[in-house]
């Protein structure tokens, strides 16, 4: 058998003495002790600050979660995501620089100071604007921020010294800048529109802030009187009946020959009989129900584009708090849901009811307050979008920002070909104000204070006389979408030395349910105020989920607490947990089973490591199996750090913890370390004692080891900085959190496929072991049927692993007595001690069946053409390997099944 290649094998000076590395390790890895400990020391370190200098920049900013929030599941896969990220290019040597911060969650955060202030019995009007929002600062630097302080108990290597706020000075400033900037342009204006309005915050609410519940409904369908005849009707059918006093019009397609005959016709509003059109438009589907559509322009936002196209009256039935103005002549001041089943009773009596059905369908309700948004007419401030929105749709086209995964590109391209003017004002306190101002004749004049106001009025020849500011806020997203930018002061100072050194930056990781509401916003803001993209590369992940599929949410009582996780099963447990099933734009189904994994992923590790250093070590001839081993994972450690690589690259972040996942618990833990774990031998008194390991295998364990721990830091920061200063004396500042990221390469296939056949052999003696139940102390003759690629190294491993002792033949043909078992498509004879001729016959027979099964399924998938073409070139060659020891074994068993019988 061939023998070369290990040149590792040396013979070195035995010392007077064997050594004994270091016992003082804990026999179990205490997490709590190693995150708070390791994050004190990488802070007081400035690991995570970062400025500019010569290095390449790798910036990331955070999707800036609400003042208000504390860390949720979503939190904590986001975060964690980002942090891989980041601690991965801070040990390739790129100066990374994650900026953390919050956002001021306009509507949330003006709830709960309102809220605050009531159980104090303040009314918000009744101590005015400016006091109020005293108040809600005090609030926000006594609450807000707790998720910041969260964070780190997840580990994020955010440089916290950059934390901003979208309300700070600076930022809110930017803003108003930015608002007066584009109303020049002409891209921000006033006008009326139908928005979605929360009566109970009393505000406009954007659609990302709209949340849309299946609930239990009815349909009422109601009749109204064709004016002008003695009993023709025609009829509607609405969920919300209490609109109809709203109706200005009934809409039928003009191609529907039951409506025909009513062209210039009108109808009568059911109980308070306002005359009413009958239009004619194709946008009235007439498969759908009756063919007839009630159109109230004031409460539908489909019916006030009807209303605008055919010129109909809009009457506007409700108060801003949803209860009946007096333009609806019925029910004044009550309340919209009460009446809706007072005037289906109404109807009911009064014979316009035809019938009520039971369904479901969906009611858009607010994030903040729970209540059901009404459309309402309103006269707000709008950002014009189709401009700002064509460099923001080229970019994501010509892969200047490219989406990962890349499917989300097409929705991005159907909202940016269809998007909508954005209304950007709120009816709240807490929130940039919009620098609007009016004289008494309602004139305005957009611009920075009231001095600036009068100047301009009086430039215009306007009256100076009342003048004030526009009572509303800015939307809070008018804030973050220049977030990547106003976090360095790109703004306020264009050429700073921070914003041209860290912008663009270079990844976002957030949410695809936002990926037009924010990450196409800031595309735009970036291409119109920087001239670039704010960002190259944008991860969306999932939504968490439990093991039912539902969304995990307070209300629900599904979501876990993450700092409970953390308590439980460690930051790191919890970390590769969350990552363990979670592909880039897939939900993730959360199981708290998912986290134990990370945890016993954690403990294999620790275990694994103080089977190491409880090794005695000693200045001995390296085994030739110990050097095979060694350079076999040598090689797994330079192939797999290539993989990784690659696989971050295409952000593929849960197949790279998988990756690495399998380099350290199957070929670390379940192969290298038991091929050169030292025997135990017996002493003369007979006590066994294990024997020393040679200094050369020790120390290349170590490295291999280092090497390890390095590439799984991203994921498990806190075990392997602990485990990093367990491996060796350290000096100041040598910490695996700067250690240098692994190098990638092509290993040494040839010795790396002899080890591993080794290990398969191993595989497939202890198999036949199993199958007898021979004990593993009972050694077995073992020898190739035929040729081996096994060098006498690495057979040495598998008489380490196996107890095989030498291997014997080669065999030529199976004798009686023994059993066949196949490394790869090589076939090696196993004698056993006593064997059932006719047992291994019918054992032989079976998988022979199996095998010429599966030899058909690949031959069939090579015959097909479609496959062949459009394979790729390793995934064609795979499948004929396949091929070709399927076959192999096939005509072994043949052989064997011949001898047999």
């Amino acid at each position: 058998m061939p023998d070369e290649g290990y040149s590792s094998v040396v013979l070195l000076p035995l010392p007077p003495f064997p050594q004994r590395m270091s016992t003082s390790i804990p026999k179990h890895y205490d997490p709590t002790h190693a995150e708070g400990h390791w994050y004190a020391h990488w802070m007081a370190k400035g690991y995570f600050r970062s400025v500019p200098d010569h290095r390449e920049p790798y910036t990331v900013v955070i999707p800036p979660p609400n003042v208000t929030g504390v860390l949720h599941m979503g939190h904590m896969l986001n975060n964690t995501i980002q942090d891989v990220l980041v601690r991965r290019a801070r040990m390739q040597g790129k100066n990374a620089c994650w900026v953390p911060g919050t956002d001021h969650a306009s509507i949330a955060t003006e709830a709960k100071v309102v809220r605050l202030l009531g159980e104090q019995g303040i009314k918000k009007s009744a101590i005015g604007r400016e006091e109020f929002l005293k108040h809600a600062f005090a609030w926000k630097e006594k609450y807000g921020g707790v998720i910041l302080e969260q964070l780190k108990k997840l580990g994020a290597s955010c440089d916290w010294d950059r934390t901003r706020f979208t309300m700070e000075p600076d930022l809110s400033e930017a803003v108003i800048d930015v608002f007066i900037d584009l109303h020049k342009k002409g891209l921000v204006y006033r006008g009326l529109r139908m928005v979605n309005w929360d009566p109970v915050a009393l505000t406009a609410v954007s659609d990302e802030e709209v949340i849309h519940k299946e609930v239990n409904s009815k349909l009422y369908h109601i009749r109204y009187k064709v004016e002008g005849t003695a009993d023709e009707w025609i009829t509607i059918a609405t969920t919300r009946p209490e609109t109809i006093l709203g109706d200005t019009a009934i809409a039928v397609h003009p191609e529907d020959e039951r409506y025909t005959h009513l062209k210039g016709r009108r109808a009568l509003v059911p109980l308070i009989n306002r005359s009413i059109p009958i239009i004619f438009d194709e946008y009235v589907e007439r498969e759908f129900g009756t063919g007839a559509l009630k159109v109230t322009p004031a409460h539908d936002v489909n019916d006030h584009e009807l209303g605008k196209k055919h010129n109909l009256e809009t009457i506007d039935i409700l108060e801003p708090n949803a209860t009946l103005s007096a333009a609806a002549q019925l029910y004044v001041g009550e309340d919209r849901f009460i009446v809706r089943k007072k005037i289906a009773k109404q109807l009911e009596a009064e014979g316009f009811l035809v019938k009520t059905e039971d369904i479901r369908n969906k009611v858009g309700t607010s994030e903040r307050t729970d209540a059901v948004i009404e459309p309402r007419l309103s006269l707000q401030w709008f950002v014009r979008m189709s401009e700002l929105a064509k460099p923001a749709l080229e970019v994501v086209k010509d892969g200047r920002v490219k989406l990962h995964p890349q499917k989300f590109v097409n929705t991005y391209t159907y909202w940016m070909e269809n998007v909508r003017d954005w209304c950007i004002s709120r009816q709240l306190w807490w929130g940039q104000r919009v620098p609007a101002w009016y004289n008494e004749q309602g004139d305005v004049a957009v611009c920075k204070t009231e001095t600036e106001a009068i100047v301009q009025f009086k430039a215009d020849g306007k009256s100076i006389v009342g003048i004030k500011q526009d009572e509303d806020v800015m939307d809070t997203w008018f804030s973050s979408w220049l977030w990547p930018i106003s976090v360095f002061d790109g703004l306020k100072d264009p050429d700073n030395a921070d914003i041209k050194y860290y912008y663009p930056t270079n990844d976002l990781v957030t949410a695809p349910e936002i990926l037009f509401f924010w990450v196409a916003r800031m595309i735009m803001a970036g291409m119109e105020y920087r001239g670039e993209v704010p960002f190259k590369n944008v991860y969306l992940t999932g939504i968490v989920r439990d093991k039912q599929g539902r969304k995990m949410s307070k209300s629900l009582g599904n979501s876990p607490d993450p700092l409970d996780l953390i308590a439980k099963y460690g930051a790191d447990g919890v970390r590769t947990g969350m990552l363990f099933s979670s592909p880039a734009g897939n939900d993730l189904p959360f199981d708290e089973s998912l986290c134990e994994q990370g945890r016993n992923f954690s403990n294999k590790i620790w275990n694994a490591f103080r089977l190491v250093k409880g090794w005695t070590v000693a200045q001995l001839e390296q085994p030739a199996g110990n050097a095979a081993a060694v350079a076999w994972m040598r090689s797994r450690v330079q192939r797999t750090s290539a993989e990784l690589d690659g696989l971050y690259d295409q952000f593929r972040i849960s197949e790279a913890l998988m990756t690495t996942y399998k380099l350290i618990w199957d070929d670390l833990c379940s192969w290298y370390l038991e091929a050169i774990k030292p025997a135990f031998a017996k002493a003369s008194a007979g006590d066994a004692h294990q024997e020393p390991i040679d200094a050369a295998t020790y120390e290349a364990t170590i490295a291999l080891f280092e090497d390890v721990l390095k590439l799984l830091h991203p994921y498990m920061p806190f075990l392997t900085e602990e485990l990093w200063h367990h491996l060796r004396e350290r000096k100041e500042g040598d910490d695996i959190i700067i250690a240098t990221w692994p190098k990638g390469g092509e290993g040494d296939a040839k010795r790396e496929a002899e080890v591993q056949h080794a290990f398969d052999l191993v595989s497939a003696v202890r198999g036949v072991r199993n199958e007898r139940g021979l004990s593993p102390k009972e050694p077995l003759q073992v020898g190739p049927t035929g040729s081996t690629p096994l060098s006498v190294a690495s057979a040495a491993l598998v008489d380490k692993l196996a107890n095989t002792g030498s291997l014997s033949g080669p065999f030529g043909t199976i004798p009686a007595g023994a059993t066949a078992v196949f490394a790869g498509a090589t076939q090696y004879t196993v004698l056993l001690p006593q064997m059932d001729a006719a047992a291994e016959a019918k054992k032989a027979e079976e998988e022979l069946t199996y095998l010429r099964g599966f030899l058909a399924s690949v031959e069939k998938k090579l015959r097909n053409e479609r496959f062949v073409n459009g394979a790729p070139p390793q995934v064609l060659e795979n499948e004929r390997r396949k091929k070709a020891d399927a076959e192999a074994k096939i005509k072994a068993l043949e052989e064997r099944i011949a001898v047999l019988k």
